[in-house]
């Protein structure tokens, strides 16, 4: 009998919720480091980086629920995502902290009682904010951003607050803008020269180039963050988040499922989270086995080459040659990086002598670049290297019998 589907545990394209979050120990306790300074009275300041679709917000979003019950900070996620002025970073945390409450009650009442000129009206489904008083307000918001955070933690100290965590997480808009570095250095600078300085981790997260780009801006940057690097998750990682989700609806998984989930996600949770969708709706006995991995790699194919590959690669490749050798890098057995010479000897002769054109093209596409050694070619973006490990999923991974 088909078990009866409730909702699915997965959340492709989405933050992961705190209850499912699994794995980067190593990340969490760097960060735990600090959060555990600033809880002490000393100011911290992490860069969170890693590649798009790595988990960089769900991580952020869990580091703000331990930041609040295990070392009471109050903790404010700002997703800055369109912002390219400082008024719009000033805007935007004023309204996280408006909206988004605290885990504890008397910190939310205290927040909006220090921002009571920016609160619209209250109703049975929460409060609008007043944008007309807040724009207006913004400039010098933004001119004052460390005297406004200084405001509000004094407002909720007397609750028990130990500091505050600010997450600035979706920084690509506002990163090309010169005077946004000028801003995160002054914040930190200004801070350690205070006679009492404000007990604050200020985060931020972005892809590396994010944090370069900063750099560029203004030199000194560089100095003043301690990097948390998210790599993807490694088998056991794996194993253990696809047996907590899939536990949560009462399924269980092969081994040789959890194998091949691995091997088509590569531990990316972007793509883990599109392989584990597919695989619950696809199942039908409440035990994900190889078939139902295997299947659901080809559907992760389809989806991820559709949003992420389709409009970048596959449309620009018009020769059949061409996408016969993409097809075969898909096969191999590398990360991002692979040596020409590697992949040339299972070439035919007649995609030998177009591979050096191939490659250029794929370059010209930005989709590989030369690497650090004479014949090696890394992939720019990891979802077009999964999109092409998902997809030989159609042709060499045999089901189960």
């Amino acid at each position: 009998m088909t078990p009866i589907k409730s909702k699915s545990p997965f959340y492709p394209g989405q933050p992961v919720p705190v209850e499912l979050f699994v794995g980067r120990v190593k990340e969490i306790d760097r960060i735990r480091r600090a959060m555990g300074q600033v809880a002490a009275g000393k100011p911290q300041a992490v860069f969170v980086t890693g590649e798009y679709g790595i988990g960089k917000s769900s991580l952020a979003g869990y580091i703000r629920f331990l930041g609040e019950h295990e070392y009471k900070l109050l903790g404010i996620h700002v997703l800055l995502g369109g912002a390219t002025t400082l008024e719009e970073v000033a805007t935007k945390t004023v309204q996280e902290v408006l909206k988004s409450g605290a885990f504890d009650p008397s910190w939310t009442e205290a927040t909006r009682n220090a921002l009571a000129k920016y609160i619209g009206k209250q109703d049975l489904f929460g409060i609008t904010v007043n944008l007309e008083a807040l724009e207006t307000d913004a400039p010098t918001l933004s001119r004052g951003f460390l005297p406004f955070l200084e405001s509000l933690f004094k407002r909720v100290e007397e609750k028990g607050t130990q500091g505050l965590l600010l997450i600035l997480d979706e920084i690509n808009g506002i990163s090309s803008n010169a005077k946004f570095a000028h801003f995160i250095k002054s914040i930190v600078d200004e801070n350690a020269l205070a006679r009492k300085p404000l007990p604050l981790l200020l985060m931020l997260c972005g892809v590396e180039e994010r944090r370069r780009e900063l750099i560029q801006k203004h030199q000194p940057v560089e100095r003043i963050f301690d990097i948390a690097e998210i790599s993807p998750m490694s088998e056991q990682e794996v194993r253990v988040f696809f047996d907590k989700a899939f536990r949560a609806e009462q399924l269980t998984v092969d081994d040789t499922a959890h194998y091949a989930l691995y091997k088509y996600s590569s531990g990316f949770p972007k793509v883990m989270h599109i392989l584990g969708d597919n695989a619950f709706w696809i199942d039908k006995d409440g035990r994900i086995d190889l078939d139902d991995a295997i299947d659901a790699a080809i559907l992760g194919a389809q989806e991820v080459g559709r949003k992420f590959v389709d409009q970048q690669v596959i449309k620009a490749l018009r020769s059949e040659d061409y996408r016969s050798i993409l097809a075969k890098l898909g096969e191999r057995d590398f990360d991002l990086a692979f040596h020409k010479s590697k992949i040339a000897d299972g070439l035919t002769s007649t995609e030998k002598n177009k591979f050096n054109n191939f490659l250029q093209k794929m370059k010209r596409l930005q989709v590989l670049k030369s690497g650090d050694d004479v014949g090696e070619y890394v992939f720019n973006d990891r979802l077009v290297r999964l999109y092409l490990r998902l997809n030989s999923a159609r042709i060499s991974q045999p089901k189960s019998q």
